[in-house]
């Protein structure tokens, strides 16, 4: 029972470090922003990485009975993750704005750090970077408006 109480703490923690590692390529610590959907894509990298460690672990763990139970939670947590991470279910304005913010924060990111030679290329990038911080600042305008007037 020690193994598996272990099994799920180390699932829980790498799924909870998973989510938070998604934003390590933001551009600015105030493009930090929940997202649902990677919520749900953090959740289905759980999901997946149970049933692999479960897998090549098999014989670590003697309860038959718990490992196909814990194989089907896994299957049913990985499909309904990326059932919500395709359909977009659950996101609504403001939790469609949030999502975005991070995303534009990436694009800003690497198009400031890149080692861009071409000038064309690099026009590009500046282009990117500009609309992608104003529509930043537009979305963070909208979730104030949206969040003061539910």
């Amino acid at each position: 029972m020690k193994k598996y109480l272990k099994f799920f703490v180390m699932i829980l923690v790498s799924t909870v470090a998973m989510f938070f590692m998604m934003y390590l390529n933001l551009y600015a610590l105030s493009h930090f922003y929940f997202s649902q959907t990677r919520g749900f894509m953090a959740l289905l990298m759980g999901a997946a990485m149970a049933i692999l460690m479960l897998l090549f672990m098999w014989k670590m763990y003697a309860n038959k009975k718990a490992n196909v139970a814990i194989l089907v939670a896994s299957l049913l947590v990985f499909g309904g993750s990326l059932f919500m991470v395709r359909s977009q279910t659950a996101v609504d304005d403001v939790a469609w704005l949030k999502a975005m913010i991070p995303h534009h924060s990436i694009a800003v990111l690497t198009s400031s750090r890149a080692d861009l030679t071409d000038p064309e290329v690099k026009a590009l990038a500046e282009e990117i970077i500009e609309t992608q911080e104003e529509e930043i600042e537009k979305m963070k305008e909208l979730i104030k408006r949206l969040e003061a007037n539910p």
